[in-house]
């Protein structure tokens, strides 16, 4: 339960009080401005608080932006201003002092109305908490009416105001995602913002709608796996139903507030889990009929990571950066302002409105084969459009990285106790390498496994990938470029295991192939989610107990000239299953301890990829 003080009596004809328990408010009312401070000391700690005036007009929309978003410590609307507990003795101190200054005087005047302790002092009170520095949040309201009138004719207008905009459409169209792509904002949110709102009656929550996408996406995937006409049929409008839901999760979040930090990660992560589970049912499927497509699979589940990575260390590297210009966004800014170049460009980086829509049709027309070389063609068009750009950006503005930038890219890169080893040994000796000695060591080992497969050629490169891997984050990343640093070692590893496994040309290696980057990519995944919550990376001890990028790369290297293909297959086995025991149980316990002790609530927009 939540509490809110008003500051006085309502109103005749108000509807403050009711709106305010609507919005799960126990109400208590300031006679006045010195009754204040006293009832919100009587509110326990633990407990979110308002102060509203009770002169309040507005939707209820606009008190439930101000006043329950959880993302926020502190937070108002003209007329009304909200706490955290975290925030509570901030804004306890905020209005003891403008009472202190203002109030005695507004209480002693024989003209103040009854109800009305102290003319504004809500609005005054929010104006001292900014004045002292204090982060308040004022949400955007748009068309929506939150004022609080001085008297009965500005009031009547208000009202009126009030009764001309339609609380509930605001509400539902606020629910949709301002930023999306074609598919999805045409095809899908006209009709899951209503499924949104059906959901938020029956008290269903984000995170049960998100498990529920999950569920139909692997049943999607099994139904690929019959290898079945009607199974590849029925696994595409699986497939769609599945991301109807997972539009639904998140408009479901914004349409009741409900954000939280368990509920962020859940949402990013089981998008992943969909999407690649979803691939092995397709390949499984096409094993059924004879077509042996888990190299295809896996590539495909390769190029998306690396996509993926591409955005989170491109974001990362320029979150905070100075004079964060350059022509080529200018540019960009000037595309934008033509409405058909807006969406074009959003189409062809393939988000996942548009992959999930091509992937479903191919699955159900087609075959799995031709699915994946589609998902191949079209990923690695977006992939190449979206990195080119971002280079050109980056060699062309003049930014001056943060520290923070920095630390977020050299946990990205994910380096394990070989580099340390590394670096410990050649303190000073490396100048500044970054991206050169990043990309020179990806090139070195993937393309050495390509050429020799498993020999000690490949061995002796997976060492020389080591040594320039320390190169790389010897110096912080604060480069250029630097940012391609942590998707080129995901290229690296990756590449390296689905060549070998290719390699290997024995039934069982490429599945289990499969098995170990997903749980990699998994990890690597969990660290951007953890980077974005600023929640930091996992901690060294995890990293250390699975090898760090390049310890994993030179243990595959190694398992693949000592073993026999079979014996690689279940090699790869075994370390698949050991890297997600070890990631899932840290992982889970890390996200369910951090929503159970309170960690800030957090919706990620994110990019529609």
């Amino acid at each position: 339960m939540s509490t809110a003080i008003l500051t006085g009596q309502p109103v005749p004809g108000s509807s403050i009080e009711t709106d305010l328990r609507s919005l799960g408010f126990d109400v208590r009312i300031a006679d006045r401005a010195a009754d204040v401070g006293s009832l919100l000391a009587q509110v326990p700690g633990e407990q979110r608080v308002a102060v509203v005036d009770a002169r309040f007009v507005g939707h209820p929309h606009a008190l439930r932006l101000g006043l329950t978003d959880p993302r926020f410590p502190l937070a108002a609307v003209p007329g009304a201003v909200t706490a955290q507990p975290a925030a509570r003795s901030v804004l306890t101190g905020a209005v003891d002092r403008e009472y202190a200054t203002t109030a005695p005087a507004v209480d002693a005047l024989d003209d103040t109305p009854a109800g009305a302790p102290a003319d504004h002092f809500v609005d005054r009170v929010v104006t001292a908490l900014e004045a002292q520095g204090a982060d308040v949040r004022r949400p955007e309201l748009g068309s929506l009416v939150a004022t609080v009138p001085d008297d009965p004719q500005t009031r009547n207008e208000a009202r009126q105001a009030v009764a001309a905009v339609d609380d509930e459409a605001v509400r539902l169209k606020s629910a949709v995602k301002a930023r999306d792509g074609f598919f999805t904002t045409f095809c899908i949110s006209p009709y899951s913002r209503y499924i949104a709102r059906w959901c938020a009656r029956r008290g269903l929550t984000p995170n049960q709608v998100t498990t529920a996408s999950l569920l139909t996406a692997l049943i999607a995937a099994g139904s690929a796996a019959t290898g079945t006409r009607a199974g590849f049929v029925a696994a595409g409008v699986l497939l769609i139903a599945s991301f109807v839901l997972d539009c639904t999760d998140g408009q479901l979040a914004r349409y009741s507030l409900q954000y939280s930090t368990l509920g962020a990660w859940l949402d990013a992560t089981f998008d992943r889990a969909k999407e690649y589970a979803y691939y092995a049912g397709l390949a499984l499927g096409a094993a059924r009929g004879g077509d042996d497509v888990w190299a295809l699979a896996l590539g495909a589940m390769v190029l998306q990571t690396c996509r993926h990575v591409v955005d989170f260390s491109f974001n990362e590297a320029n979150h905070d950066a100075d004079a964060n210009t350059s022509p080529t966004a200018s540019l960009s800014d000037r595309l934008d302002s033509v409405g058909w170049t807006v969406w074009l460009r959003r189409m062809i980086v393939l988000p996942i409105g548009e992959r999930w829509a091509m992937i479903a049709v191919l699955t159900a027309l087609t075959t799995p084969r031709i699915t994946f070389y589609a998902l191949l063609i079209g990923c690695a068009f977006a992939a190449t459009y979206t990195t080119a750009g971002r280079v050109l950006r980056s060699v062309t503005r003049k930014a001056r990285r943060t520290d923070r930038a920095a630390r977020a890219l050299a946990d990205l890169a994910d380096s394990g106790p070989l580099v340390e080893l590394v670096l410990r040994t050649a303190r000073g000796t490396y100048r500044r390498a970054g991206v050169y000695a990043a990309a020179a060591g990806s090139v070195l080992v993937a393309g050495s496994a390509l050429l020799w497969g498993a020999g000690w050629q490949t061995v002796l490169c997976a060492l020389g990938y080591v040594l320039l891997s320390a190169a790389a984050v010897q110096r912080p990343l604060k480069g250029a470029l630097d940012w391609l640093v942590p998707p080129l070692f995901r290229a690296a590893e990756y590449g390296t295991v689905l060549v070998l496994a290719a390699k290997a040309d024995v039934n069982g290696v490429l599945p289990a192939a499969f098995g170990l980057v997903a749980a990699v990519a998994y990890h690597h995944y969990d660290t951007v989610y953890r980077i974005r919550g600023d929640a930091g990376a996992p901690p060294a001890w995890l990293v250390r107990a699975i090898g760090g990028h390049e310890g994993r790369t030179l243990l595959v290297t190694v398992l693949a000239l000592a073993l026999t293909a079979s014996q690689f297959g279940v090699a790869l086995t075994v370390l698949a299953v050991a890297v997600a025991l070890v990631v899932l149980f840290e992982s889970i316990r890390f996200w369910v301890s951090a929503h159970q002790g309170g960690a800030p609530a957090v919706h990620d927009e994110g990019e529609p990829a």
